[in-house]
């Protein structure tokens, strides 16, 4: 086949970070090439190093067989390639009929547009494809799913030699997935060249021909599709070493904190978000941790914050102790005692400019006050025992939280946490971004709290630290509970099978 678009050797810096380093890819006409790799591995990057949002600062890139180098988004799209994102980025108050012509309106013998003829248009591209709308309607109007089959359609009908789909069916129902793949399968007798970036394995091993994995920002795999095995295109993205993650799961896991026998504090069943969860269900004990592994995709966060009452339910229920927890929103789900360490948190977690004192004693103020006030003497209190418990690192409760480190910042949320006197804590990402020694502080402190007979769900995409800190893991694929592994089944090995079984 012949090549279309060629990178080579591509190196991409950001202040502090080598997003991308001696990264290859060959997109082919006529063959539907997989990008694949976990959160941070360099795919956005390498997208927008191809559709000329970045320039990169070491390698070249070859159209048509010619030397490129991209100005901008516009130059990009004027050589044929064309980009479909997760986002539909589209004009929403637009008609349906608009959005497909964008900028390549058809117009009257005058110079006017010809909304008569575009629409007939409209509607016959759509239609061909399976797609039936009323195109005058404006795009906003329409389900998430509709407005991504637009974008493709857009996309595949704008005479692009290159088509980029990123995440293509993450709003698509079942039916709507069916015909985004039929609209693949026509770039793909066309001639036109697919780079298709998503993380459902099934996905992939159904539409594409090639496959290049990326890790840490370095191709570390590249392929014939059907030559990867699901378990090792899993290791192979995760860096594990398959024979040594296999020969680690035949040792009998003996779990450090293992949850007596006894009733769940937490009990979610039938969890159900469209597009997001589908019935899934977790159960923990007093005492118990249970991890949540996935991979990027998988409904991990997402069950977290259905459970904290962040992420509205379409179904399913939340018991806490036995009673259900009414409302479906955060504060009912803090008052039934769930908390939640969020994976962001500059974003959503710490307020940097506020002191530690302020920061640890925000969530128990009204818990504090009296008639309107709040007495300095409990909060000095509680905000001295939670810095000695959790040996928070700082000169002085006044201390602006903004200039601790990751560790110490993480740990004040932690504090501001156990205030409340949760009954179940869920961590998401708790060891993200800080270093060695304070991620090994923040996983004995994890520990302890689980001794002391808190519920924890514990969310990491590190698989070591969901496999050696959890006494059970709730596998989830797709939004969707693969199996849940106990006691000697609690490895690498069978968690890594458990992802790259077919279903």
């Amino acid at each position: 086949m012949d090549s279309v678009l060629v990178a080579t050797a591509i190196g991409k810096r950001f202040p502090g970070v080598i997003a991308l380093s001696d990264v290859d890819l060959t997109l082919r006409a006529g063959e539907v090439h997989a990008l694949v790799g976990e959160n941070g591995a360099g795919k956005s990057t390498l997208i927008k190093v191809l559709t000329g949002v970045y320039t990169p600062d070491e390698g070249t890139l070859h159209h048509l067989g010619r030397p490129v180098r991209f100005g901008g988004p516009a130059e990009a799209q004027a050589a044929g390639i064309s980009t479909v994102y997760q986002e539909v980025n589209l004009v929403p108050m637009q008609s349906v009929a608009s959005n497909l012509f964008l900028g390549r309106e058809p117009r009257t013998r005058f110079g006017l547009l010809d909304f008569r003829a575009m629409n007939e248009a409209a509607t016959q591209l759509l239609g061909s494809y399976g797609i039936r709308v009323d195109v005058t309607r404006p795009l906003r109007t329409l389900g998430m799913g509709v407005q991504q089959m637009v974008a493709v359609a857009r996309a595949a009908d704008t005479r692009a030699r290159v088509v980029i789909l990123d995440e293509p069916t993450s709003s698509l129902e079942p039916r709507e997935v069916d015909t985004l793949f039929g609209i693949v399968e026509r770039l793909r007798a066309d001639g036109v060249a697919v780079l298709y970036v998503s993380h459902r394995l099934d996905e992939l091993y159904r539409i594409c021909d090639q496959v290049t994995v990326l890790r840490d920002g370095r191709v570390v795999h590249s392929g014939p599709m059907d030559e990867l095995p699901r378990l090792r295109l899993v290791a192979t993205m995760l860096g594990r070493d398959l024979e040594e993650v296999r020969r680690e799961g035949a040792t009998k896991f003996e779990g450090e904190h293992a949850a007596e026998e006894a009733a769940p504090v937490l009990a979610a069943t039938g969890l159900t978000v469209k597009h997001r969860l589908d019935s899934v269900e977790v159960t923990v004990r007093p005492g118990e941790i249970v991890g949540l592994g996935g991979l990027l995709g998988a409904g991990r966060s997402e069950t977290a914050l259905a459970i904290a009452g962040a992420l509205p339910l379409d179904d399913g229920e939340v018991t806490v102790a036995g009673r259900s927890v009414r409302g479906g929103s955060v504060a009912a789900a803090m008052r039934a005692g769930v908390v939640l360490l969020p994976e962001d948190r500059k974003a959503d977690g710490i307020l940097p400019d506020l002191s530690v004192r302020e920061n640890i004693v925000l969530a128990a103020l009204p818990r504090l006050s009296a008639a309107g006030l709040v007495s300095r003497r409990r909060q000095d209190s509680i905000v001295e025992t939670f810095m000695q418990r959790l040996r928070i690192k700082a000169a002085s409760p006044d201390q602006r939280v903004g200039e601790l480190s990751g560790g110490n910042q993480q740990k004040v949320l932690l504090a501001r946490l156990l205030c409340m006197q949760p009954k179940v804590l869920l961590l998401d990402e708790p060891t993200r971004g800080i270093d060695v020694g304070a991620k090994a502080e923040v996983q004995a402190l994890v520990d302890e709290l689980a001794k002391d007979g808190l519920a924890v769900v514990l969310i990491s995409s590190e698989f070591e630290e969901v496999v050696e800190g959890s006494d059970a893991i709730v596998v989830l694929r797709e939004g969707r509970v693969v199996t849940r592994l106990e006691g000697a089944d609690v490895n690498e090995a069978s968690l890594l099978a458990a992802l790259a079984e077919e279903h």
